[in-house]
């Protein structure tokens, strides 16, 4: 069985937002990423070794057909990875590889998603407890199961209340805007953003901010420019995004309401790019 790489960012509640970071000396000025994420072709053993691994081959076509699928507009079926012997597996697992974005999803039943370097192609594994109980690949923006998990969470968590806490000031407000525009909000509809790092949060605002609004199940890293943090709140359709330079700093911090945050999402040109790709590594394989 693959295993993914942990979260090298650690979801802490409380750790973010103005007033959440010690001061440093020296002058106030951030370092911003400098390095990108960038396709890398796959590492393939020989290409007469492809003659052995019939099984990893038809797993790779039937990646290529759910592509097309998704891109026509008929959401692809998972590919079953159960049937496949070990060695047919870990050939898909090497062909795949490790994309930008991975994601956690920790209540039961959970799983463990792995963006490809065909971006929009999902290595997903079902968990029910600690038992591994499904091993798929996905073809879409995000996960089926990602929107889903975040959805029931936060309808099964109580709503949040109580008291403004003494030395709130602007928390009050930012909660009033993110519930109306909460109800608001339609599938289909842009992302709404409540930019936290512009706002003068003492403290107090910040730590009720926390309380209020909550971590849910669901997290997700993208490694694409720096470090970007994704994690679902108590709240539906709402996530607090925290962006990070290459030196782990926090650079932006918000509050977002969509299904899905968008950059933790395949978009239709980045499909069109892996179909592109994933054929020069058929092409490849199958040459004569």
């Amino acid at each position: 069985m693959d295993t993914f790489k942990p979260f090298p960012i650690p979801v802490v509640p409380g750790a973010l937002g103005p007033g959440s970071q010690a001061p440093e000396e020296g002058p106030d000025v951030l370092a911003f990423p400098h390095e990108m994420s960038t396709y890398q072709p796959p590492a393939l053993p020989e290409r007469e070794a492809f003659g052995a691994y019939r099984g990893a081959l038809a797993v790779l076509h039937a990646v290529r057909e759910a592509l097309s699928q998704q891109l026509e507009g008929v959401p692809p079926a998972p590919i079953e990875l159960g049937g496949l012997d070990e060695a047919d597996r870990a050939l898909v697992g090497q062909v795949l590889g490790e994309g930008e974005v991975a994601v956690q999803v920790s209540m039961d039943p959970g799983l463990q998603a792995q963006e490809s370097v065909f971006a929009g192609v999902w290595r997903v594994l079902h968990f029910e407890g600690a038992r591994l109980v499904r091993d798929t690949i996905e073809v879409g923006a995000i996960p089926s199961q990602v929107p889903e998990a975040a959805r029931r969470a936060a309808l099964a968590q109580p709503a949040p209340g109580g008291e403004r806490p003494p030395g709130t000031m602007n928390a009050p407000s930012v909660l009033e805007e993110l519930h109306a525009q909460q109800r608001r909000w339609n599938p289909g509809d842009a992302a709404h953003v409540i930019n936290l790092s512009l706002l003068p949060l003492s403290p107090a605002d910040s730590s009720h901010l926390d309380a209020q609004v909550g971590q849910g199940p669901v997290a997700i890293l993208s490694r694409g420019y720096g470090n970007c943090r994704i994690v679902s709140t108590r709240l539906p359709r709402t996530w607090r995004v925290t962006y990070f330079n290459s030196q782990d700093m926090v650079i932006l911090d918000t509050l977002e309401i969509a299904a899905v945050p968008e950059v933790a999402c395949a978009a239709r040109q980045d499909l069109e790019d892996s179909v592109e790709r994933l054929d020069e590594v058929l092409a490849w394989v199958e040459a004569p």
